[in-house]
């Protein structure tokens, strides 16, 4: 698994800030951090009470609103898991298992998978901007339990 060269994604969080004309503030700067920091897909209640932690003043819509428009700048991802939004600020070509039971989600790389072809009919009826594959079952520890 690739991991985050926190200094690049910095300088990328500050460039998208600056083209979207979207002011740096510390707690914008502040939770990105808390993103880059995480290995664990955090939902914005997980990334709240982490922010929180160092800025008690801060309130959830305020990390809640931040967490998006970092995703519309293209710095985070947001990954869908049936259940919250949850957050990914590796946004290098990777794939999750997500555990059904526990509701973890685990990077991994697949050569296979970053092969795969959109297949036409999709290519030419939607815009496509990113392929990722989801697996789907039971991690380790629950599946021993």
């Amino acid at each position: 698994m690739q991991k985050i060269n926190v200094e690049e994604s910095m300088d990328s969080f500050y460039q998208k800030c600056a083209d979207h004309n979207l002011k740096v503030t510390p707690q914008r700067v502040f939770i990105y951090q808390e993103l880059l920091k995480a290995t664990d897909h955090p939902s914005i209640d997980d990334v709240f009470n982490r922010v929180r932690n160092q800025l008690p003043n801060i309130s959830f819509d305020t990390v809640y609103r931040t967490a998006l428009s970092l995703a519309d700048l293209g710095i985070i991802d947001i990954i869908e898991s049936g259940g919250p939004k949850r957050f990914d600020a590796n946004i290098s070509l990777h794939h999750h298992f997500h555990c059904l039971k526990c509701q973890k989600i685990i990077d991994f790389d697949c050569e296979y998978y970053d092969q795969i072809t959109v297949p036409k009919e999709l290519q030419s009826r939607f815009k496509i901007f990113n392929q990722r594959v989801v697996l789907e079952g039971l991690c380790a520890d629950c599946d021993k339990s």
